[in-house]
């Protein structure tokens, strides 16, 4: 084993480090040759998909103002520097099917292996779990992971009641916030329910989930009224 190890820093472990140098610098090449035939915002892209570049980050910090903050498991969400990475261009609507603290629980587990960036308690309040920068396992589709915001609201599918006007109004709030950051149109091709994702296996937010109700709300926050709708 000494002897190996010691063999291992003379020339062909050299040669191991040149065979992935040039494998990585390969990589880049092409990664930027795509980019490029793609065209110019495709070159600024594929900058911030490059091994070992990501932007500053503050531990804690929030994207929306009305939210508090807890870390969900590193396990449950992946590393990412979006809209430059991955363009951001949907919401998803979810419902826990469970408690606040346990959806909360559940995504600080690592063994969950599932997370969204949001989640809002029926009585409004909002708690982000994971940067909008950084990709959340909340839809069971990598293509939608990778470009929506995930938004949980707590409640269970076939329970109107959970669904109440505090929770409608702070979701819309925050939908509005996030619609105005990235460009996102309100409407329902954008703005969708987990059981729409292609190759979804889940049913939420369900049927009493009131989408006329809740885009009239985003769309006055957008216009500068809030509560109406």
């Amino acid at each position: 084993m000494g002897g190996t190890e010691e063999n291992g820093r003379g020339t062909g472990k050299r040669t191991g480090r040149g065979r992935i140098r040039r494998a990585v610098l390969f990589g880049v090449l092409a990664v930027f040759a795509v980019a490029a035939i793609a065209g110019r915002d495709e070159v600024g892209r594929a900058w911030w998909m490059l091994p070992g570049v990501s932007k500053p980050r503050v531990e804690g910090a929030l994207d929306h103002e009305e939210a508090s903050w807890t870390a969900a498991s590193p396990a449950n969400w992946r590393r990412a520097d979006r809209p430059d990475d991955y363009r951001v261009d949907r919401i998803v609507v979810h419902v826990t099917e469970g408690s606040f603290a346990s959806s909360v629980d559940a995504f600080k587990n690592p063994w969950h292996k599932a997370s969204a960036h949001y989640i809002v308690r029926q009585d409004g309040h909002v708690e982000q779990m994971v940067r909008e920068l950084d990709v959340a396992f909340h839809s069971g589709n990598r293509s939608m992971n990778e470009r929506s915001v995930g938004i949980e609201h707590e409640g269970y599918v076939e329970r109107p009641q959970d669904f109440t006007d505090a929770m409608y109004a702070a979701s819309a709030r925050l939908a509005a916030d996030i619609c105005r950051r990235y460009g996102i149109p309100v409407d329902r091709r954008h703005i969708l329910g987990h059981s729409e994702v292609p190759g979804a296996d889940h049913t939420d937010p369900g049927p009493h989930w009131d989408w006329d109700r809740y885009l009239r709300l985003v769309r006055a926050e957008l216009d500068g009224r809030p509560g109406s709708g």
